[in-house]
């Protein structure tokens, strides 16, 4: 199993396949997880969240070729998905 950092960017890239898109997500459950991100207005893209806090979520995001630091508002964001995609008990 491979290690993940708890600060700073993976040392590897995201996943090569995206998950489905939920119907309800919330960006908290993808704390220090690569997550596919599905803004309201632009494209789609993988991000490392490393701080959560209101209005604001910051971490990683993948350019395609390297991870860059990154911040935005969560209310621009129409939904998230966590890789893996986490199940219910």
């Amino acid at each position: 199993m491979r290690q993940y950092r708890q600060y700073g960017p993976p040392d590897y890239p995201p996943p090569t396949t995206i998950p489905p898109k939920p119907r309800t997500s919330y960006i908290i459950d993808c704390m220090h997880s690569f997550t596919y991100v599905w803004p309201i207005n632009g494209r789609p893209f993988w991000f490392y969240p490393t701080r959560i806090e209101y209005g604001e979520v910051s971490g990683y995001m993948w350019t395609g070729s390297y991870w860059t630091f990154y911040g935005f508002d969560p209310a621009l964001v129409d939904q998230v998905a966590c890789y893996p995609v986490p199940t219910l008990y």
